[in-house]
């Protein structure tokens, strides 16, 4: 490396912690500023798309990735009162030599080996309980602002600070994230409670009017991973991770199958939790001189193709890319910026069109209807092949 740079991100999600392996393997000084105080085991399920196992391989944590992961099953989609299949999902076989199996995994799993992996790199990569308040940039760098008064300087500035992100409030002007309408609910079944409620064991995916509710397994069968998705007028609470009860969850899936509502009452009662879905507007602009945004900072999206992670991590391979091929930081940002938008505002538009298609009146009409998440291309997708 001709020239490496102090490389500063606000946030250590599964983006962040992605684009600073990518950094510091190349070389680069990378500090990743997290405000929680603890790095802990949250969240649940996610799905690993093909392209985004290629970008965990170029920072080398793929194989890792695979011995905790199981390969992504072909989910149905099934009436939600009869149960019937009313559309088999894409299979999870490879269309390209270069594709890779996708996986499902739990986000703690995957963000434990992410941590890990960057502070064997560098020790002091991550620095906890520093919450940003503000930045300032110039000519030669980015100068950060902390609660605790501690300023921090780098040469660039990656905003991974999530939907409320003050790296984007502040690059941008402020703007409150709009609540959709949507509520998700999450819950994690030990498999041995699952199994009395269910004729297989295998993931399938609900659809009914005004609501969701999928299902698949973690952790090599040891846990069922249950989130529902349900249309709701209000939400007033702040936070992703709100406590919610058996009760709650069964109200909104009452008249729902009985492997739904069996799920729902075996679920333990201190693990359901709720959250209000939250996006912003599709952006034209996420790079100004040497700060940008990656993830849900900088564009935010439903979870219908469940391709939020997918996504965050994309963004932080290819940022990785661009300041590989352009030593100029705003030169590489730019890059960054326009190999990136088109396909964040495609998904975000997909993800809300999914979401219209499964929650209507008539889930038997979804056989027919040509769906987001039966396109190959959007899942298929290698960042590792986009030229920079």
């Amino acid at each position: 490396m001709k020239n490496p740079k102090q490389i500063l991100i606000a946030g250590a999600g599964l983006g962040g912690l992605t684009a600073a392996i990518g950094l510091a393997r190349a070389g680069h000084r990378v500090r990743v500023f997290e405000q929680a105080a603890v790095l802990g085991e949250v969240g649940a399920g996610l799905t690993l798309s093909s392209g985004t196992m290629r970008c965990l391989e170029m920072i080398g944590v793929d194989a890792r990735v695979r011995e905790l992961a199981d390969v992504s099953t072909n989910l149905p989609f099934l009436h939600y009162r009869t149960g019937a299949v009313l559309r088999r999902g894409l299979a999870a076989v490879p269309r390209s030599a270069a594709a890779r199996p996708a996986q499902q995994i739990h986000r703690a799993d995957l963000h434990a080996l992410l941590v890990n992996t960057l502070r064997r790199i560098d020790p002091d990569a991550i620095i906890l309980g520093r919450k940003l308040t503000t930045f300032t940039q110039d000519g030669a760098g980015v100068t950060l602002q902390f609660n605790d008064g501690a300023p921090a300087r780098g040469e660039l500035l990656v905003g991974c600070d999530g939907v409320r992100s003050v790296v984007r409030s502040t690059l941008l002007g402020a703007q409150a994230p709009k609540f959709t309408g949507q509520v998700a609910f999450r819950c994690l079944v030990p498999m041995d409670l699952a199994r009395a409620c269910l004729e297989s064991l295998a993931g399938a995916v609900y659809i009914g009017p005004g609501a969701t509710f999928n299902r698949y397994p973690l952790r090599h069968g040891a846990i069922m991973n249950c989130v529902g998705l349900a249309r709701s007028g209000v939400w007033s609470q702040e936070g992703w991770n709100t406590p919610a009860s058996n009760a709650e969850m069964l109200a909104r899936y009452v008249d729902w199958h009985p492997e739904v509502r069996g799920l729902i009452a075996a679920a333990p009662s201190q693990g359901i939790i709720k959250w209000g879905l939250f996006v912003r507007d599709p952006l034209q602009q996420w790079s100004t001189n040497r700060v940008t945004l990656l993830g849900d900072a900088a564009h935010p999206m439903l979870p219908f193709l469940g391709l939020g992670a997918a996504m965050a991590i994309e963004d932080g391979v290819m940022l990785v890319r661009a300041l590989d091929a352009h030593d100029d930081v705003q030169q590489a940002l730019q890059h960054y910026q326009r190999v990136r938008l088109p396909r964040a505002t495609l998904i975000y538009n997909e993800s809300v069109r999914q979401g219209e298609i499964v929650q209507g009146q008539d889930p038997a009409s979804y056989a027919n209807t040509a769906s987001p998440a039966h396109d190959p291309g959007i899942f298929d997708f290698d960042p590792l092949a986009v030229k920079i």
